[in-house]
């Protein structure tokens, strides 16, 4: 069986258990990758994610002068070139559906004398990049985009950078980031303010690398402080599973009958864990077992087995803290007891789809009731009961999407079918061999009979 065919079909499925580890976080992959290339030293990193987008970041921090090999034991190290030390690329920096990487290494080299070109897939092509072109024009940044604030980007570092203050307008952790990373090799101090809060995986990395960072809560709300111009020193790394990723197992055994399934080693931090708190509001029997702290990170093991759910409001608070796992939540709440709603949604608008609108349309192909605004979403379960299933759903070059709709397959009356599923290597290669390992029939369809 092909890993990872572009067509897959997940049929209805019952008792899956077992005890398995998904990917590493792809949000602290990244960010390990960027800031052992801005180190001096080396950099070892155990347990990176080794999907598509965190290897376009690979690929670029070694366009940029790094040296990084990957060891037989699954062990990454990076020879890094020091704050501001990159070298120009020869050739544009392709991205490929990773919004992440883009916008992080636009902040590296936005403080750095070189020209770089960036680019990515139709998807990433697609997705607004002007949230972070006007914040790190502020330290001296020449930024071009195509028409429209999108790919392809051309970024002209500024030798003579200026530190900056800059206030997020909306909770992002890929704005603030870029500032953050910026500021690394900008004079003075660095001051981002977070009004609300959003993913510190930056923060809490660039500690763990050795950087001047400070944060403080005011009545402006959260306020970091970096001091830039100081080098980096390098770090052993453990990348836990990403908790992202762990949705799926998660919600397939919440939805499947007679089922128990761990995934262990999870990152637990607190600006992730909206999914979970939202679960158990529901009545889902989730536990987190075991946790611990690592590399400033929390991280344990999390099991879930079969639920009755019942439908509850998201406010919009919890989005930053959830923000990629709501199309697996809207397939959650089809099951439901009552009428889940969803607030705060009008991120979901510009991710690798408009997440809001094709999770909607999708859930409606399969025999779900939903309904959508601009910003929100409501969903009303069967009470228990199976969907119908039986649909075609085009993943829109969104692995979260694919992956959300073969779960819902295993739960509804007929089988559902997902085009474009190969997009699920970008974060979950292994998506489809984890999932049978644990009693699940997905299986690739030929195109003549998709």
């Amino acid at each position: 069986m092909a890993e990872m065919a572009s067509i897959l079909s997940a049929r209805p499925s019952r008792a899956l258990s077992g005890d398995v580890s998904v990917p590493g976080d792809k949000s602290v992959s990244h960010r390990a990758v960027m800031l052992g290339a801005a180190a001096i030293g080396e950099t070892r990193i155990s347990g990176l994610l080794e999907a598509a987008d965190v290897i376009r970041t690979v690929q670029a921090m070694a366009a940029l002068g790094a040296h990084i090999e990957r060891h037989a034991d699954g062990t990454w190290v990076v020879q890094g070139v020091g704050v501001g030390g990159w070298k120009e690329p020869s050739e544009t920096i392709d991205f490929g559906n990773s919004g992440t990487g883009v916008r992080l290494a636009a902040g590296l080299v936005a403080t750095a004398p070189v020209k770089v070109i960036f680019t990515g897939d139709e998807s990433l092509s697609r997705r607004p990049m002007e949230r972070i072109t006007g914040p790190l024009s502020l330290f001296g940044a020449q930024i071009d985009t195509a028409p429209g604030g999108t790919l392809p980007m051309r970024v002209i570092g500024t030798d003579d950078p200026v530190p900056v203050e800059y206030t997020l307008p909306v909770p992002s952790a890929q704005v603030k980031s870029a500032v953050l990373l910026a500021g690394l090799n900008a004079p003075g101090e660095t001051i981002v303010i977070e009004p609300e809060p959003c993913r510190d995986h930056t923060e809490r990395m660039l500690k763990a690398f050795g950087a001047d960072i400070a944060e403080e809560i005011t009545d402006k709300g959260r306020v970091i402080r970096l001091a830039g111009q100081k080098e980096l020193t390098p770090a052993d790394i453990e990348v836990p599973g990403d908790p992202s990723s762990a949705a799926f197992p998660l919600a397939a055994a919440i939805l499947c009958p007679d089922s128990r399934v761990r995934v262990r080693n999870v990152l637990l931090n607190p600006t992730r864990t909206g999914l979970i708190e939202t679960l158990h509001e529901m009545g889902a029997e989730i536990r987190i077992l075991e946790p611990r702290q690592s590399g400033g990170e929390v991280i344990g093991h999390l099991q879930a087995e079969t639920s009755s759910l019942r439908g509850v409001t998201v406010p919009a608070s919890r989005a930053p803290s959830m923000i990629d796992e709501y199309p697996v939540l809207a397939v959650l709440a089809a099951f439901a007891h009552g009428t889940t709603r969803m607030e705060g949604l009008a991120e979901l608008r510009v991710k690798e789809s408009d997440r809001l609108a094709v999770t909607a349309k999708a859930l409606a192909a399969c025999g779900a009731e939903v309904k959508t605004g601009a910003d929100w979403m409501e969903v009303t379960g069967t009470g228990g009961k199976p969907l119908k299933g039986g649909a075609v759903i085009d993943a829109h070059h969104d692995h979260r999407i694919a992956m959300s709709f073969l779960v819902l397959g295993l739960a509804a009356e007929e089988p559902v079918t997902v085009r474009g599923a190969d997009m699920i290597a970008t974060s979950f290669p292994g998506f489809v061999s984890l999932m049978r390992g644990l009693g699940a029939d997905i299986a690739p369809v030929a195109e003549t009979d998709a």
